[in-house]
């Protein structure tokens, strides 16, 4: 079986699901969904990535935005139960778990081996500012789990 370290930001959907899915068609495929451990430092970067996009009515939101009683890890669970029910919903083999920490790298080379893993798909929204200095997390991934990386941008459905 070909195992896939899936590294997600947010819920899966369903356009999510049927592209990385599909990158193995004909494969025998099994999932393991990773949610990274909540990082301070991404509200600064998204304010970034939005004033580099000239989204700036989103800048001061991204900043302002104050921890709610259902952020942390009752949130990070949630989000990681249902991508992991998406993919199951679309026939594939798939288990969860979190890297919990400000880093997930030390912890995804852990999972990818504990896993046995093939490869590793890092899918996120764009992080202009982090890409541009190879500082993203499959950039830095590439260095760190020894199996290839493969970055897909998640498909907004906003």
């Amino acid at each position: 079986m070909y195992t896939i370290v899936l590294l997600v930001e947010k819920v899966l959907n369903e356009a999510d699901v049927a592209f990385v899915t599909g990158l193995h068609e004909g494969v025998e495929t099994s999932f393991v969904v990773v949610l990274p451990g909540k990082a301070d430092h991404r509200k600064l970067l998204q304010a970034l990535d939005d004033a580099a996009l000239v989204r700036l009515g989103e800048v001061a939101d991204d900043i302002e935005e104050r921890p709610g009683p259902d952020d942390g890890a009752e949130a990070a669970r949630r989000t990681l139960e249902a991508s992991v029910a998406a993919l199951r919903a679309s026939g594939a083999t798939a288990v969860g778990e979190t890297t919990p920490g400000r880093d997930p790298l030390d912890t995804l080379k852990q999972i990818v081996e504990r896993h046995h893993a093939d490869e590793v798909i890092v899918l996120t929204d764009p992080h202009f500012i982090e890409e541009v200095f190879h500082r993203d997390w499959a950039s830095r991934a590439r260095q760190n789990v020894g199996v290839p990386v493969l970055k897909l941008f998640a498909h907004d459905v906003s």
